[in-house]
């Protein structure tokens, strides 16, 4: 358990005059994806103290980026100080990993992790982590990707509790090859077994759009600039008017085409650190956000 306690004295980056929450901070991180070169520039650029801070992450530790086992080991060793949940390139590990699937996508970068003395341990830490992190103290819910518009904050702790409790089980392996598809991709309390247990993974690991009605749109990836005009009702999980979780402040990541954002009560931060972009941080105790540019050593080859 982390004992909360706050004073005054790290100065901001962004605005050295401006006094800031120190002594103990929490920051959360978009998907990081094997950047681990990058992460560091970070956390030095926000003075982090393993020692009174807090890191948050939306997911995506790993894949596609080179380092992606030395990105494990170092939230694996942060121990209670690092909050993770999981992203679909994390599910995607677990599967390779326990042999769901048989082979990998050519840019895939976790062989390392698979091969490394400590894997076994690697992964059963990662197979721990959560799907939906809520503090109520700082008023934040961490997710990686979204929620359909049914759902409101007790609802998706509750389904989270649901895949949390079958990924960590007796049936995980089973779990995890129930996974593929996009249907369902709408919610209903009768879905059941594994299509409700896929439903669930889906929004939490994969959604970005859905229409007014809650359906599910999973293969687009594109910017909103890109997808408003098109007329198929399709919009951003977190603008569908009256979704039941509007009074929640929900952080999450997953789509670097969106970018930063922060707005209707939420805080996109995947700014597509591993495509040239950039890594970001989120500082909850006052809201100031923090990045580094990344130079694109991590972009994968084409």
């Amino acid at each position: 358990m982390v004992v909360r306690k706050v004073s005054y004295q790290k100065s901001s980056s962004l605005n050295p005059k401006q006094t800031t929450i120190t002594s103990m901070s929490t920051y959360a991180i978009g998907d990081i994806q094997g950047c681990y070169t990058d992460l560091q520039r970070l956390l030095d650029h926000i003075q982090f103290n393993p020692r009174e801070d807090i890191l948050w992450c939306t997911g995506d530790l790993v894949n596609r980026g080179p380092q992606s086992l030395e990105v494990l080991r170092f939230f694996k060793q942060l121990g209670p100080r690092a909050i993770v949940v999981l992203g679909n390139h994390d599910l995607h590990l677990l599967a390779v990993a326990q042999g769901i699937l048989q082979f990998m996508h050519p840019k895939d970068t976790i062989q390392p992790i698979l091969q490394a003395a400590d894997s076994l341990e690697l992964i059963e830490w990662l197979r721990q982590r959560p799907f939906l992190h809520h503090d109520t103290d700082l008023g934040f819910t961490l997710i990686h990707a979204g929620l359909p518009p049914q759902w409101d904050l007790l609802q998706a702790r509750q389904c989270a509790c649901e895949v949390e409790e079958a990924i960590r089980g007796p049936k995980y392996r089973k779990y995890l090859a129930n996974l593929s598809g996009d249907a369902p991709d709408k919610w209903s309390k009768k879905l059941t077994e594994w299509e409700r247990l896929r439903f669930i993974t889906n929004c939490f690991t994969r959604l970005r759009y859905c229409d007014n009605k809650g359906k599910l749109a999973l293969k687009k990836k594109g910017s909103p600039d890109k997808e408003k005009n098109n007329g198929n009702g399709h919009q951003p999980w977190f603008l569908v008017p009256d979704r039941a979780s509007k009074n929640t402040r929900i952080i999450f990541g997953h789509w670097s085409t969106l970018g930063y954002y922060a707005g209707n009560n939420v805080y996109a931060l995947d700014t597509g650190c591993l495509w040239g972009g950039a890594l970001t941080a989120l500082r909850l105790e006052d809201q100031q956000v923090f990045n580094v540019a990344c130079p694109g050593e991590c972009k994968p080859a084409p």
